[in-house]
């Protein structure tokens, strides 16, 4: 019985340190004082939604930007190639003279 109630105690320990981590990992605003064991696990869900969706219009940004990047790279290379058909059109033209 001794050894369970040390175990317990350990653990509420544990549970607390983490609980204490946890507050300042999470914004918790106003109430950064008083909070329950309750409202600082519904704070932190909160954060961590908001942090997913962040993550998520990062993603589909990147995702545009390649795109765009993608397409602009062809339109580089498109008036690449017209450079060079104008440039071997302007030396066989002066190459005639």
């Amino acid at each position: 019985a001794a050894a369970a109630a040390v175990c317990s105690r350990c653990r509420r320990a544990q549970l607390r340190l983490c609980l204490e981590k946890l507050k300042g990992l999470v914004p918790l605003g106003a109430a950064a004082g008083r909070h329950t064991t309750l409202s600082l696990l519904t704070r932190a869900r909160l954060h961590i939604q908001k942090l997913e969706d962040q993550e998520r219009r990062a993603l589909h940004q990147i995702e545009q930007l390649q795109r765009e990047q993608r397409h602009l790279q062809r339109q580089l290379e498109k008036l690449g190639m017209e450079r060079v058909r104008i440039d071997s059109i302007g030396s066989s033209l002066s190459s005639e003279r």
